[in-house]
């Protein structure tokens, strides 16, 4: 493998977290499949590096945690017949918080939908806060409430689930690939408070779960319905990590007109492609890795 110079490498990374695949990025820039994997791992790691030393103190008032689901390799209906059953295969479920008033995301975790990650999410989130009294509001998923008591002090947080009904799916009133593809219909939300006193007009999850959207748009690797999944859970975390690092200090919200970074006061100015790839030469040089992409 060659390595890449700094112009190249930022194109790359632009184009993968722009929502393009492997194979595509591969094709317009005449760089093989090979050297692209070990730019994107390298990429991942630096940007899990370098959010988790910057992102400290925040100062979030208003936090809402969702989940959105993936898979590695194959589903897990497809668990038992596959062929490759490596550990991490299967369902891969995204978790993720955002601040409601910044838009940053500064903690995600990669995992199961069980306790575990909830646990996980919690206390990544509960390290990355400045400790002042904040309101977090997730959905009706019943892991939350033992993670939320187990790392934040009830005096520090306001916590309330936003539970969701759904009615009949949409078998009966369209075709049957809008049955397969479409979920069930939401009849109605209620707000529940679980500890504290949540501001009932705050209890929402409506950013995070449109951060879900951003994700899918961005991360080729969490579109639905393409062939373009991760085939192990490493690289899907890789790319998960470099797209928050785009999302949080590269991209423009469309609302803030500055990035989620800039918002929180992480960061004092707008971040270019080539400042991904700087960091990306910093984590290198910390590290001693290997520069072969």
């Amino acid at each position: 493998m060659n390595k890449l110079d700094r112009d190249t490498r930022a194109k790359v990374l632009h184009s993968l977290v722009e929502g393009m695949s492997i194979r595509a990025s591969a094709r317009l820039f005449g760089v093989s499949k090979t050297t692209i994997l070990k730019l994107l791992e390298d990429a991942g790691t630096a940007a899990a590096w370098y959010q988790d030393r910057v992102l400290h103190n925040l100062p979030c008032e208003r936090i809402q945690v969702d989940e959105a689901w993936g898979f590695v390799h194959h589903k897990r209906s497809q668990h038992a017949t596959a062929k490759d059953r490596a550990p991490g295969s299967g369902d891969a479920w995204l978790w993720i918080a955002i601040c409601a008033d910044t838009k940053l995301v500064p903690a995600f975790y990669v995992g199961e939908r069980d306790s575990y990650a909830a646990y996980q999410l919690m206390g990544d989130l509960a390290e990355r806060l400045d400790g002042r009294r904040f309101q977090l509001t997730s959905d009706g998923l019943n892991t939350y409430i033992a993670a939320v008591a187990h790392n934040f002090d009830p005096a520090n947080v306001d916590f309330a689930q936003l539970q969701k009904h759904y009615g009949p799916s949409f078998e009966g009133v369209h075709g049957s690939a809008e049955r397969r593809y479409s979920p069930a219909i939401c009849t109605g939300a209620s707000k529940v408070p679980v500890s504290g006193n949540p501001d009932p007009k705050h209890i929402s999850t409506s950013y995070a779960e449109r951060n879900n959207l951003n994700v899918r748009m961005h991360s080729r690797r969490m579109t639905r319905l393409t062939n373009a999944f991760s085939k192990k859970i490493q690289n899907h975390y890789y790319a998960l990590a470099l797209h928050f690092l785009y999302y949080n200090f590269v991209r423009v919200h469309q609302t803030l007109k500055v990035t989620p970074a800039m918002a929180a006061g992480v960061t004092t100015r707008l971040w270019e492609m080539s400042d991904v790839v700087e960091m990306l030469e910093s984590w290198e040089s910390h590290s001693g890795a290997t520069k072969v992409a």
